[in-house]
């Protein structure tokens, strides 16, 4: 991505930052905090063309952040306004999910073109962000989440190649180490699997029933917290996973 101007600042282990303005936001509600990350992968073809799409008025999509595979940052929106990111979704209680968060855009082809892996030079420049915003804004680390966890019916992305671990070696986010599951342990009822979701923060309600509901907020998760399981299933191994995710995310939310 050719970068259109000079950085805004830059300086040891802080990310470098192009402004670009986008004119597709709007203001936060007064007294809304920002307390909730969203990233995002663009899923179109070139970063060029995302970057035309998050700035025309007439797609009225934005995000406060886009991140080029190459390391570039360019900032579109303005952290203190309300940038158009996640549209319709929930998450734990929450359904204006734009009002209360920062959306960061990587740069990916995505599912429809090609989905790859995050280069190394982005996902420096993703921590270096991720980390300016967490000492600015007072986002808890259960409250980073992927565009698929707060729209699992609509959305897959950051998707299953983005590694969440990594940034939560870097301070950014929920990664409970992955311990053996027990050899007799059993999943337990679809409810219980449904209620475990949703105290997580999953739009979802305790049937017992495996729907379309619940099976994309099971691929959700599993995109986030077990990407090498990607079933949609309530089986054995996604709901020791959801034992001990949630485990973590509810420790760190006391």
């Amino acid at each position: 991505m050719k970068r259109p101007g000079g950085p805004e600042r830059a300086g040891p282990g802080r990310a470098e930052i192009v402004q670009r303005p986008s004119p597709n936001h709007g203001p936060r509600p007064d007294g809304r905090p920002i307390d909730m990350l969203v990233l995002h992968y663009t899923g179109m073809r070139t970063a060029e063309a995302a970057l035309r799409r998050l700035c025309d008025p007439q797609a009225e999509v934005s995000a406060h952040y886009l991140i080029d595979e190459d390391g570039t940052v360019l900032q579109l929106v303005e952290e203190a306004r309300r940038a158009w990111h996640a549209g319709q979704g929930y998450w734990a209680g929450e359904s204006d999910i734009n009002s209360g968060s920062i959306g960061i855009e990587l740069v990916n082809p995505g599912h429809a073109f090609g989905y790859r892996a995050f280069p190394e030079a982005q996902m420096q420049a993703l921590e270096g962000v991720c980390l300016e915003i967490l000492a600015r804004q007072p986002i808890p680390a259960h409250r980073v989440l992927g565009h698929s966890d707060v729209a699992p019916d609509r959305k897959e992305d950051p998707g299953e190649l983005f590694d969440w671990s990594r940034l939560a070696r870097a301070g950014i986010g929920v990664w409970p180490e992955r311990r053996p599951m027990p050899d007799r342990y059993t999943a337990g009822s679809m409810a219980e699997t449904q209620h475990g979701l949703s105290r997580l923060g999953y739009a979802l309600e305790a049937s017992g029933q495996m729907d379309c509901q619940t099976r994309s907020a099971l691929l959700a998760f599993q995109r986030h917290w077990l990407a090498d399981r990607l079933t949609g299933a309530g089986d054995p191994a996604t709901a020791w996973r959801l034992q001990e995710v949630l485990k973590a995310a509810l420790t760190l939310e006391k």
